[in-house]
């Protein structure tokens, strides 16, 4: 398994993917250099597998490497900021 998130400006979102295959993606729009997370979608399959977390945590560490902010409108990224202190600075 090769899972990788990759930044898909021209779909505003980032996408994870594995072995090319997408498994899922969150989705952003950019407002003055600061991202707002409206909505973030796992395929059924990997739901509990801890997928979404991998998606959320290497997007905002991108987030973070980029010198940018967030708002977290959807309620996992919300949710994973709130469980991982060490996020909570790139809240705008």
């Amino acid at each position: 398994m090769a899972l990788e998130v990759i930044d898909e400006p021209a779909r505003s979102r980032y996408e994870l993917r594995d072995d090319g295959h997408l498994l899922g993606f969150t989705e952003y729009h950019d407002h003055d250099g600061v991202l707002v997370f409206p909505h973030t979608v796992i395929t059924e399959a990997k739901r509990e597998a801890g997928y979404g977390s991998t998606l959320v945590q290497r997007a905002l560490d991108d987030v973070r490497a980029r010198g940018r902010r967030i708002i977290a409108q959807c309620p996992f990224v919300a949710r994973f900021v709130r469980e991982h202190a060490e996020y909570a600075d790139l809240l705008a």
